[in-house]
């Protein structure tokens, strides 16, 4: 991907949080903290997707009004956009994966760019269900993107996952 210029876009979630069988309340999330260890590799653009309506501080409710979401195909508004998207020709996406897939944030902004000739290249963190459904989610809503193999990291080992990310990003 050289020359290439490129955007992190992710959503994440901070405060409380499943990890390791527990709620703990996390000062950065998970999917956070994973895209800052790749701007660090790959020097790309930060961008996070964010709500114009925060979810619920209660773990356990949040997960709630993410059901309710999934289920009636929402689309939450984004709290900003990215200013020109067509700069970037290599987009990663991170996210957590909620409900077998990443939040209905994410289908927000995927749905609001067109991807046309870019290259997505997603990651997402998790506690056991991994990437779930989102690659394949990924390439109905980009039909016309390149959407390469993505990366799954269990929430409780992000910040031990340095060796992993480069390892991953080296394959692409």
């Amino acid at each position: 991907m050289v020359n290439s210029k490129s955007l992190i876009a992710y959503y994440s979630r901070k405060g409380n949080n499943y990890l390791n069988g527990s709620i703990v309340n996390l000062s950065v999330g998970n999917t956070e903290v994973v895209a800052k260890k790749i701007q660090e590799i790959t020097g790309s653009d930060l961008f996070e997707i964010d709500t114009v309506k925060p979810y619920p501080e209660d773990y356990t409710e949040t997960t709630n009004v993410a059901m309710d979401e999934k289920r009636k195909n929402v689309r939450p508004e984004l709290t900003e956009v990215v200013d020109d998207m067509d700069a970037y020709d290599v987009i990663y996406l991170g996210y957590p994966n909620w409900w077998g897939t990443f939040p209905m944030a994410v289908f927000t902004f995927l749905e609001s760019y067109d991807f046309s000739g870019k290259t997505i290249i997603p990651y997402c963190t998790h506690e056991g269900s991994g990437l779930g459904s989102s690659e394949r989610d990924i390439k109905k809503l980009c039909p016309n993107a390149k959407v390469l193999p993505g990366l799954a990291i269990r929430g409780g080992s992000v910040k031990s996952a340095d060796n992993m990310i480069k390892f991953w990003l080296l394959k692409q």
